[in-house]
């Protein structure tokens, strides 16, 4: 669905080009979630409204969705492998929700050209 697009890898090369976010120490706020517990919490939520907003979607539909989001939790974790479970920063954070919503326009996209 989105895997094998351009916008996907594009994604991918935004993510690389932002990689110094991860790599330096910045400000974190008091309980601030692990960097993955941000990416899976934001990805899933954003998984959700994709559902909600594409009432069309059959049950395999949405769940090709979701094993295509797993991918792509999956690639972070490989990416970001030596920071995941350390408290994310404002910074981090702030890149991880746009990060999740361009994902979400992938997403968005791709349901309204195919179905």
């Amino acid at each position: 669905m989105v895997l094998d697009r351009q916008g996907y890898d594009d994604l991918i090369m935004y993510l690389t080009q932002n990689l110094a976010l991860f790599e330096k120490p910045g400000v974190i706020k008091p309980g601030a979630p692990t960097v993955m517990e941000l990416i899976e919490d934001v990805i899933a939520e954003n998984v959700m409204l994709i559902c909600e907003q594409h009432t069309n979607l059959n049950t395999e539909q949405r769940s090709l969705i979701v094993r295509e989001v797993d991918g792509i939790v999956y690639d972070l974790q490989e990416v970001l492998s030596s920071i995941t479970s350390q408290p994310v920063t404002v910074e981090q954070h702030e890149f991880i929700d746009e990060f999740a919503s361009l994902i979400k326009n992938l997403f968005d996209s791709a349901v309204s050209q195919q179905y």
